[in-house]
């Protein structure tokens, strides 16, 4: 068996003004599963994700979104095309590394906004999509940032009191277009300072889980500026999805395909009521909700690789249908 905290194979696929960093682990003859990290910008990371699936069933496929990671260059290293990094790009990244593999379908699995992004790219190419298995679900609209950049202030006031007093917003900005506009203004210093203040409201708010641990991100000043830049750049901008590529009025789009929502009850960042709404709206999906866990967690998890299966199984199913 593939030794899999090891990828067999990785490369590069070039894209307009980027290369994205792909790796896969597992087996080239198993189901295809793509896995979509959070943040944006928090990177495949150690590659964790890499152990989760049955290296003899499955080959699973993980890429470092566009601007982080080892996906080059950096997005602080390319302040100037910061502009091209939405997430119809990011979607167009996705399909060119598909296209690079000779993928012709796989399943679809994400964690945090890497539900989102799951979620745009399989409304955006459902014929490329076999089931969708999704963990700390999110479709990043107005509602939802608003909520994790403002409302959960009602739970830790002194935290947001801090990051607002940080933020130096002016009149008629929002704390989260105020950072964005810092992050990457043309004072780099003010950048740093800014990026600290942002990474430090985002460990107040996901520390709310028992099981969170602050990873690379909030010690290594790259990794920091990173994360900071791309969240605060996607969150200013809703995600890009709004109007017609807005994710929850056209859930029922994927009606059809598998899909599964796992979610923690205690989710301070992103409330259950974005996967129940989904839910509601999305005729083939299921929705699991656990109890003792925020966002994220190790029964979260453990749900997201028995989903992986269940897609798996039913393909066959369908297949003999």
């Amino acid at each position: 068996m593939t030794d899999q905290n090891i990828p067999f194979d990785n490369g590069w696929v070039h894209v307009p003004n980027a290369k994205i960093y792909w790796e896969a682990t597992g087996s080239p003859d198993g189901v295809p599963v793509l896995y979509l990290h959070g943040g944006p910008g928090g990177s495949l990371g150690k590659g964790g994700y890499r152990k989760r699936h049955d290296a003899e069933q499955f080959w699973t496929i993980g890429l470092d979104q566009r601007g982080c990671g080892q996906s080059t260059p950096t997005v602080q290293d390319d302040l100037d095309h910061l502009a091209d990094n939405t997430t119809a790009t990011l979607i167009e990244d996705i399909e060119a590394v598909r296209q690079h593999l000779g993928i012709e379908q796989w399943i679809v699995t994400g964690i945090s906004w890497g539900s989102t992004l799951a979620l745009a790219y399989a409304l955006a190419h459902p014929n490329r999509v076999l089931g969708i298995a999704l963990m700390a679900v999110t479709t990043t609209n107005r509602d939802e940032v608003d909520w994790i950049t403002e409302g959960v202030g009602r739970i830790f006031p002194e935290a947001w009191d801090e990051l607002a007093r940080a933020s130096a917003a002016m009149p008629g900005e929002r704390v989260v277009e105020a950072y964005a506009r810092r992050l990457a203004g043309a004072d780099r210093e003010d950048a740093r300072i800014a990026a600290i203040a942002w990474d430090r409201w985002e460990a107040w708010h996901i520390s709310f889980s028992s099981y969170w641990q602050p990873g690379p991100m909030f010690s290594d000043e790259r990794l920091r500026m990173t994360f900071a830049l791309l969240v605060t750049h996607y969150w200013a901008n809703d995600g890009f999805l709004v109007g017609e590529t807005e994710i929850i009025p056209r859930i029922h789009e994927l009606d059809g395909i598998p899909g599964h929502l796992i979610h923690g009850r205690r989710d301070v960042s992103g409330p259950a009521i974005t996967p129940w709404k989904l839910h509601r709206q999305w005729a083939t999906s299921k929705l699991t909700i656990v109890e003792e866990e925020g966002h994220g967690g190790p029964t979260s998890v453990e749900a997201l690789v028995a989903a992986v299966e269940e897609v798996s199984a039913g393909l066959g199913t369908a297949n003999e249908a």
